[in-house]
């Protein structure tokens, strides 16, 4: 009888590429003639949050805008932010608060494996495992042809595929 195979199917945030993305739309901000003078700046927010703060909301959105674009030449999915997309305004000042999502939620692990499910090859096994998901079959090409399918949907989670096995 053939060994199992296997990979992991994860959302990991590579919180080292998202710093640098936001040092370096600081930079951009503080450097770039349209935000001088608005105050425009760009903070981390605890562990999984950033703030951009200016005195418009044109401002707060162009700087959100530019930390999106250092995000994407940094490698990292867009998929990962989660905002109002509404800046609040606190007194003469305008803040977005921006939380990143790591991790597969219950909800998001039972439609992945349900798409594998009903739309992978057969004989294909997915086992949701806390945050992650277990993705096993006897044949390496079907686990292939599972990444593929999941590539191709478009899905509200940034995935990653670990630990091929």
């Amino acid at each position: 009888m053939a060994a199992e195979s296997s990979f992991d199917v994860v959302s990991k945030l590579d919180r080292q590429e998202v710093d640098n993305a936001l040092n370096q739309a600081a930079k951009e901000l503080s450097q770039r003639f349209d935000f001088k003078g608005t105050g425009a700046a760009i903070n981390w927010q605890g562990e999984q949050g950033v703030e951009i703060r200016a005195n418009s909301e044109e401002r707060v959105k162009a700087a959100l805008d530019v930390f999106k674009e250092k995000l994407v030449k940094r490698g990292v999915s867009l998929k990962v932010l989660d905002s109002d997309e509404e800046p609040k305004v606190s007194g003469k000042e305008y803040r977005l608060a921006i939380s990143l999502k790591e991790g597969i939620s219950t909800e998001d692990g039972k439609k992945i494996s349900k798409i594998i499910r009903d739309e992978g090859p057969k004989g294909v096994k997915a086992q949701i495992q806390g945050d992650e998901l277990r993705v096993s079959s006897k044949k390496k090409d079907d686990l292939q042809a599972v990444q593929t399918l999941l590539k191709e949907k478009d899905l509200d989670v940034a995935l990653q595929f670990v630990n091929y096995r």
